[in-house]
């Protein structure tokens, strides 16, 4: 195989997709995206190829995977949209679609994007469904296949694209005078900077020591989510807002009826997975992998000040 092979990026207009096509681009990869629509920005771009076609409708892609040498799947979903997007049908189903048409056209090297958290058991179909995902990748016999499970992820997304210090700064800590703040606070989150996590997947695409791992992908440091609120604060440039607790169990029947509406900022999925706390041993991730990630602080932060 080629030292740079030609990779199939799906998910290349997204928040992390954009960091990994700068990043695969870098490392002297053609870059074949898979997008549902537009891609115009992305087809005047050397060394990128624009095919169209949706992860969920395999008649609708196959061709596009000619010639490819990997597939880097980062295509996934936060919040679902019933009956057309679900974590089923975007996770399971879509990456069973891109595992084919991979088999199909001969591609030896395949990595997927998780998420932490994820497993079988898990309280919410996000993760259980980013777990399903997974067993297919590592059911489907390629010869060099890695997955990445990221934790809370930072860093500006541009005006387009969501992200989880620009979503609690918009819809939370800039508005509103008073911040609520489920049970104590105390869950931890350990943000990581999506750059590292966008270097770290274009260098496994030809590391072949990373076959058959899966790697958390986390900051280096467990930030209390009353600490994650004042932080995102300082980056807007206000200064930290008082709290108030909110009972858990309150909270969650709030965000079972609200929520499940779309009239909270938050899904009963998210609900459940922040109170659970997102923290995991990134020491494999920044042992195999030539990255590094700046602390989640003001600093660091400042780019809410645009939004």
């Amino acid at each position: 195989m080629a030292d740079s092979p030609t990779v199939l990026l799906t998910g290349a207009t997204g928040y992390v997709g954009g960091y990994v096509l700068d990043a695969l681009l870098a490392r002297g990869h053609a870059v074949r995206a898979l997008v549902r629509g537009g891609g115009e920005a992305l087809a005047v771009r050397s060394g990128v190829e624009v095919h169209h076609g949706d992860v969920t409708d395999p008649g609708t892609f196959g061709h596009a995977f000619r010639g490819v040498g990997a597939v880097v799947h980062l295509v996934g979903i936060i919040d679902e949209s019933p009956p057309s997007v679900t974590f089923e049908r975007v996770h399971v189903d879509g990456t069973r679609n891109v595992v084919e048409a991979a088999q199909a056209a001969g591609v030896a090297r395949f990595v997927q994007m998780s998420a932490n958290g994820a497993r079988a058991d898990a309280a919410t179909g996000y993760q259980t469904t980013k777990w399903r995902a997974e067993e297919i990748v590592r059911a489907a016999g390629f010869e060099h296949a890695v997955v990445f499970r990221p934790s809370t992820l930072f860093g500006d997304p541009g005006p387009d694209n969501p992200e989880f210090a620009k979503r609690l700064w918009e819809t939370l800590v800039d508005p509103f005078p008073i911040l609520p703040v489920f049970g104590d606070g105390q869950y931890r989150l350990q943000p990581v900077h999506v750059q590292a996590c966008a270097d770290a997947i274009a260098q496994a695409v030809t590391r072949d020591a990373s076959n058959g791992r899966a790697y958390c992908v986390a900051g280096h440091e467990e930030v209390p989510y009353r600490e994650v609120l004042r932080r995102i604060a300082r980056g807007g440039g206000v200064r930290p807002k008082p709290t108030v607790s909110v009972p858990i169990p309150v909270a969650r029947l709030g965000v079972n009826t609200l929520g499940k509406a779309g009239l909270l900022p938050i899904s009963p999925a998210q609900f459940e997975m922040l109170v659970e706390g997102n923290t995991c041993d990134p020491s494999a991730f920044f042992a195999d992998f030539d990255v590094e990630t700046p602390p989640f602080d003001g600093e660091n932060l400042s780019y809410l000040r645009q939004y």
